[in-house]
């Protein structure tokens, strides 16, 4: 097994990326695949797939077994839940999450995806483009991952056909760009040979472009959020009860965009009270600038009102705050989403109650077209939603910061969480109709 140096590693880029696709479209082979063949896996962990996969009688490794970890998901043959891998070639490191391609279990691809900078979706060369190939590309679309790769599997139990490759990237491009997919790289493989996976392949000799694994190589990385505007979501309020710092009184979070540093003014919100940074603490010291995805502490000149939930803001870059969100939603709970329900509203550190007003349409996958007005989202429907919430909060649209402009609807009595939002994102619904007042407490 090949090993990265050190130096080699910190100088790499990281890709986070989600596979996707129907059932038994390959992607836990591709995984497996992609692991095996960049020399990624472990001796002992080889050898545990090459005992499993010989008791079941198969005469070569069952590499599907490197990414289903979970005893049901290796009983069942399908992946039921998201696996993460961690891996790394000379030229990158990579987070991977191999979703379910289940329809039911579409909630955890939406979790697999919503970090991902690309999105492997695979399709059986066989049945080519089918309705969970278009959720899947909907979601990827909504959720604004900027890279997408068709990879077209089982090209070898089609004869390794051009025109049939051809047909289903065709097919698939054309829908992808009318969802806004910024880029399309369709790739024609077999995972359970190995064709065009990390190795070019001798079978198909018409296809001049990247395997997967340089692809993911090579393709841009722009996840640096250290320029976007500045957020930090109040998680703790640090009062330690000591000598040393009788008066000490800190804001822990992580920065989920930009940067703060030490003598800036900032804005609390929702609150909307302004003072300045007067010290700022990484890993127990004091540091002048802190960016994002660092966990900090934040110490101010005044002695104001700040508690969980609030949003720590620069005050020149200050977003709205407002009781009603419109947003694009994916509904991933079995009971429906109704037009009045009752429901929480969870963005970043801060949980307040909220009402479905309206749910204009609901997107129809087949040809993107909107059923307007449907009155109720279900399992893995794809909707415009509006929404009154109790208290104001400070969004972002999703498309400035996918941390800040998105958020959860949860059920006030279970906890069960119903849908992911988007805010601001949107299929160009029909006009809106007017919202009618409910008589009871939760009218806001």
């Amino acid at each position: 097994m090949s090993t990265i140096t050190t130096e080699e590693l910190s100088a790499t880029t990281l890709l986070r990326f989600a596979t996707a696709g129907s059932v038994d479209d390959g992607k836990s082979t591709l995984v497996g695949r992609l692991l095996h063949d960049s020399k990624s896996v472990l001796t002992d962990q080889l050898e545990a797939v090459e005992r499993v996969s010989a008791s079941r009688g198969q005469e070569a490794p069952d590499l599907a077994l490197l990414t289903d970890g979970l005893r049901a998901e290796r009983e069942q043959g399908i992946t039921i839940d998201v696996a993460y891998r961690y891996f790394a070639t000379p030229r990158r490191r990579f987070i991977l999450a191999d979703t379910p391609g289940h329809v039911q279990y579409t909630r955890n691809m939406v979790t697999g995806a919503s970090t991902a900078e690309l999105t492997v979706i695979l399709v059986d060369a066989r049945n080519g483009v089918v309705e969970q190939t278009r959720r899947h590309a909907a979601i990827a679309a909504l959720l604004r991952v900027p890279h997408a790769v068709l990879a077209v599997n089982k090209m070898d139990l089609v004869g390794y056909d051009e025109k049939v490759f051809a047909a289903i990237a065709e097919e698939f491009t054309a829908y992808a760009t009318e969802l806004g997919v910024p880029e399309v790289t369709a790739i024609p493989i077999s995972a359970l040979v190995g064709d065009n996976v990390v190795e070019p392949s001798a079978n198909m000799d018409w296809y001049g472009g990247p395997t997967v694994l340089e692809h993911l190589e090579t393709v841009p990385v722009a996840h640096d959020l250290s320029h976007c505007h500045a957020r930090l979501p109040v998680q703790y309020v640090i009062r330690p009860q000591s000598a040393d710092h009788p008066d000490y009184r800190g804001y822990a979070g992580q920065i989920a965009a930009g940067s703060f540093r030490v003598g800036e003014q900032v804005t609390v919100l929702p609150s909307g009270r302004s003072t300045k940074i007067s010290g700022i603490d990484l890993l127990g010291e004091p540091v002048d600038v802190a960016w994002t995805t660092q966990s900090v502490t934040l110490l101010m000149e005044d002695d104001i009102d700040i508690s969980r939930g609030d949003l720590i803001v620069p005050s020149k870059d200050a977003p709205p705050t407002t009781q009603d969100i419109e947003a694009t939603v994916c509904h991933v709970a079995d009971a429906p989403l109704t037009v009045g329900h009752r429901v929480l509203l969870k963005h970043g550190t801060r949980t307040v109650k909220a009402i479905v007003k309206d749910i204009p349409s609901r997107l129809t996958l087949d040809d993107l077209s909107l059923h307007p007005h449907p009155g109720q989202l279900v399992a893995n429907d794809i909707g415009r939603v509006k929404i009154r919430t109790a208290e104001p909060l400070p969004v972002d649209s999703y498309a400035d910061s996918r941390r800040t402009g998105s958020f959860i609807l949860i059920d006030p009595s279970d906890g069960t969480t119903l849908t992911a939002g988007m805010v601001g994102e949107s299929f160009a619904a029909p006009d809106p109709v007017k919202d009618e007042s409910d008589d009871d407490g939760w009218d806001f």
